[in-house]
């Protein structure tokens, strides 16, 4: 009887092929895996100079063979690499940060480019005197300027636009011959500030309102303002509130230093004069300029006309 084949021929010869690749590719997995094995094992970093040449293969004591021309060797060649940093920065931890003494509390309201008496010096002419002028280097004063002797945090924002401590500004002379235009008040130990001023001794409050009149201050079109001749700044001051941000300026004259005031108040402010500089700002830096009888002969010089909103009152 005739034994019975179940397979065919060629069933049989997919199962070899596939058996032979299966043991072809496990024998080389293999293979790689023991040799990427040993190459880590065997793999070491040179720490020394001499272990790195001894795995390139240099020996730095003999020297380079010539070539077949019998060329000269260069004897630079045969000397040993260095790679040592020969440049070294040494740090003197015996030195201290140089300390200044204070000055004299003669110098307590000092300020080196506005000094009085530099000042005369130079011409009248355009208030040239009244500008910035430097002392030179063997002017200079190698000391630390002192608060006044009684001297007080300020008050916080927004009761500082209104009051100020008199030990800070130790000066009652603009309450006296400002009394009328109600620029500022002694109050025991603080000067209050009413807002007066020169032409709005009534508050600058109101005034700013009759401005609004013909300028809108409310809508954001005016977001920066110049103040000429500020004072003690309550132009600026009561802008804040309209989102107004002003720089007022006001030149060191026989009223001190009114800018020490805008300061002490919170208000952005510097000591200047429109003179024969320019001041530090570019074109178009503000979109209000405002001088309330600021005196400012402003087409005189040669000077061109203001390319912004100008509010002046003479």
């Amino acid at each position: 009887m005739a034994k019975e084949y179940n397979g065919s021929p060629k069933h049989h010869q997919l199962e070899a092929k596939r058996k032979r690749l299966t043991w072809i590719l496990g024998v080389s997995g293999l293979c790689v895996f023991f040799y990427v094995l040993g190459a880590w094992q065997t793999t070491t970093i040179p720490t020394t100079q001499s272990d790195l040449y001894a795995r390139v293969g240099c020996d730095v004591n003999s020297p380079p063979s010539a070539d077949n021309n019998n060329a000269p060797v260069d004897p630079s060649l045969t000397a040993s690499l260095d790679f040592q940093s020969h440049h070294q920065v040494e740090i003197n931890s015996n030195n201290t940060v140089k300390q200044f003494q204070p000055c004299d509390m003669s110098f307590s309201e000092y300020t080196p480019c506005q000094d009085k008496v530099r000042g005369r010096r130079f011409d009248r002419n355009m208030l040239k005197y009244r500008e910035r002028h430097c002392p030179t280097k063997e002017e200079l004063l190698l000391c630390l300027i002192p608060a006044p002797p009684k001297y007080k945090t300020p008050f916080k924002w927004p009761q500082s636009r209104d009051y100020a401590w008199y030990d800070n500004i130790p000066h009652k002379e603009l309450s006296i011959e400002k009394a009328v235009q109600n620029w500022i008040q002694v109050e025991g130990d603080r000067f209050r500030f009413p807002g007066g001023g020169t032409m709005f001794p009534h508050g600058a409050d109101a005034y700013i309102d009759d401005i609004g009149k013909l300028i809108p201050l409310t809508d954001g079109t005016i977001r920066t303002a110049v103040d000429t001749g500020c004072g003690v700044a309550s132009f600026g001051a009561f802008l804040l509130k309209r989102d107004v941000i002003a720089m007022s300026f006001a030149p060191r004259d026989t009223h001190e230093a009114q800018v020490q005031f805008a300061l002490e108040r919170g208000v952005p402010a510097i000591i200047g004069i429109m003179g024969s500089k320019r001041l530090p700002y570019p074109a178009r830096a503000f979109d209000l300029a405002h001088c309330s009888r600021c005196l400012i002969p402003w087409h005189q010089y040669g000077k061109a006309p203001l390319h912004f909103m100008l509010v002046c009152q003479k």
